[in-house]
């Protein structure tokens, strides 16, 4: 007996192993169920989900209630998700991203490590696929990280400004996270310290995490201690090379300021990577774009990351454009999905007249 066809035939684009999501700190302008429904709408597997005040609050007394019923929405829907713990100002209203895990001051140190020990529990029960997190900034008179005036020399670019303190400064007026030039010695017994901080502060997290089941992943990012994917190596280590700990890997932040091409760090970063982050970028200039505006080729990126067999969500990472994220997570999925279906693909890079065509891979010429 044949089987019948059925009544609700399969529609849309080519099966692919990539799995896409939208990060929640690029539609802070939406309550948290509507971006949800439009992220599952629109067809994505999942959500980058930023613990912050406007969507899940880490700090709110009924935190663990408001986590039951995210987990039942997020089954309803179908949506994977993986927890960020990005938030700016989510533990101080005027420091961004502070206190962080290099905090000179112990108590404050601890403030972070709660948080990312609360991100590890929602992580737990809302059945994340990882737990993000970061270094965050040398202290001034530590040695490490790098500057804005670094990330540009080592790049060989032009693009960006950098204001009299030498922090780099975007196109929208908004300085980055890189640190002033004299925030930096050649001190190496305080970076040693430093990094001993670092390491000694995320020690409890990886147990938690371990006692969970949810991967750690440390995300370089520019600036902050851990920069780049030998930051990267010398924290895992330094800590004996956990199982718990994994690397968020910035697509965006490789073509800013890893030496080789983004496709290249996928391939490198591939044994240890549990989360994917992916936006457009130039080389040397740390600014979030919208698919198109920078200088990615992002096929080859697609195809390296399907080639590793990495099966945790692709987020989508755009945390400056709030104000358009409805409009950019509805144009962000079919670019994703063009680009990484096999064959030359057009994926959109706008060149501008007189300008060249960006070379392979990413690289600038």
């Amino acid at each position: 007996m044949n089987p019948q066809p059925s009544p609700h035939p399969v529609t849309g684009p080519p099966a692919h192993p990539l799995r896409f999501s939208y990060g929640t700190n690029g539609l802070t302008d939406l309550r948290l169920d509507d971006a949800l429904s439009l992220l599952a709408d629109l067809g994505y597997d999942g959500v980058g989900l930023t613990l912050d005040h406007m969507h899940l609050d880490p700090l709110a007394p009924d935190l663990a209630a408001r986590t039951r019923r995210l987990a039942r929405r997020l089954d309803e829907l179908g949506l994977g998700v993986t927890l960020e713990t990005g938030a700016r100002y989510v533990l101080d209203p005027r420091r961004k991203h502070g206190p962080s895990l290099l905090d000179p001051d112990p108590e404050q140190r601890a403030r972070r490590v709660d948080l990312l020990l609360r991100a590890v529990q929602v992580a737990e029960d809302l059945g994340a696929h990882a737990v993000h997190c970061f270094s965050g900034i040398p202290p001034q008179g530590a040695a490490g990280g790098v500057t804005g005036s670094a990330v540009n020399e080592a790049a060989g670019a032009t693009a960006g400004q950098a204001d009299p303190q030498g922090v780099s400064v975007t196109d929208d007026g908004v300085a980055d996270d890189r640190v002033a030039d004299d925030a930096v010695t050649d001190d190496g017994v305080a970076e040693d310290t430093v990094w001993k901080r670092l390491a000694e502060a995320l020690t409890p997290v990886l147990d938690a995490a371990t006692d969970a089941g949810v991967p750690l992943a440390v995300e370089p990012e520019p600036g902050h201690l851990l920069a780049t994917l030998d930051d990267f190596h010398r924290l895992r280590t330094t800590l004996g090379s956990p199982d718990a700990l994994g690397l968020t890997l910035d697509i965006g932040h490789c073509q800013c300021l890893e030496p080789r091409s983004p496709a290249d760090c996928v391939r490198d970063a591939a044994p240890w990577l549990r989360h994917v982050q992916i936006e457009d970028m130039r080389r040397g200039v740390h600014e979030h774009l919208p698919f198109g505006d920078g200088e990615i080729d992002f096929p080859p990126v697609l195809e390296a990351l399907a080639a590793t067999g990495y099966r945790g969500l692709v987020s989508v990472e755009l945390p400056r454009h709030s104000h358009a994220g409805p409009q950019l997570a509805r144009q962000s999925l079919p670019f994703l999905r063009r680009a990484s279906l096999p064959g030359p693909q057009d994926t959109g890079r706008r060149t501008a007249p007189g300008e060249r065509a960006p070379a392979p891979e990413g690289r600038t010429p």
